[in-house]
């Protein structure tokens, strides 16, 4: 059995989910605070650093308002980590064996990559309708969505990679995309200044794309 049951639902809290890479566990609070502060309510902590353990388990105990996800997660034992750490749900670019066994026997939603018909088709046979979309721009951005979309339209994406404000809105207005993920909400230069404030007006032009929205095929 697949874990992906309440995983539409939380990825619904945002149109924009903020992919972090977080190099200092002692900036995890204050960075949740502040994309909630300008109404982000999901976010996805990379496995990117050693500090991203970390960076979850205090985001998950001192900002529970905040729904923290693991992303990055390439193997089994990684998996485990990140539900250990409490995660709310877990996030690869790709799948593995290990990787889909690992979610398989978890609680914990999953959110598999792919990047081609063939992935999509074969992560959908397993069960999966609910799909991360990378690297998106490289595999093809919204074109190849909606190429995707006309024959396999019960796949949703979250389409990550080369995403920013500028084109979000367009694959937003996708019918088979429910959120996108971007790395462009809290820049490097604003997480080691600790400029919080510059990352809460990001969080909320980002927030505000759901008013945006038109979808279409």
């Amino acid at each position: 059995m697949i874990a992906q049951e309440g995983l539409a639902a939380m990825l619904a809290l945002s149109p924009v989910v903020p992919v972090l890479t977080i190099d200092d566990a002692g900036h995890a609070v204050p960075l949740a605070r502040a994309l909630l502060a300008g109404g982000i309510g999901v976010v996805e902590v990379t496995l990117r650093t050693e500090a991203a353990l970390g960076a979850i388990a205090a985001m998950v105990a001192e900002v529970p308002a905040m729904l923290v996800g693991a992303g990055t997660v390439l193997t089994a034992d990684q998996y485990r980590a990140v539900e250990m750490a409490g995660a709310k749900f877990v996030v690869s670019p790709g799948s593995s064996a290990g990787v889909l066994d690992a979610a398989a026997r978890s609680k914990i939603p999953f959110l598999p990559g792919a990047a081609t018909p063939t992935e999509v088709l074969a992560l959908l046979e397993l069960g999966y309708r609910l799909q991360k979309f990378f690297p998106a721009e490289p595999a093809g951005g919204i074109s190849m969505l909606k190429a995707i979309g006309a024959p396999i339209a019960e796949v949703r994406f979250c389409p990550t990679g080369g995403i920013g404000l500028g084109n979000a809105p367009d694959y937003l207005a996708l019918a088979n995309v429910m959120c996108v993920g971007g790395s462009w909400l809290t820049p490097a230069e604003a997480m080691r200044a600790g400029d919080w404030q510059r990352i809460a007006v990001l969080a909320a032009e980002a927030a505000e794309l759901n008013l945006r929205r038109r979808p279409r095929n």
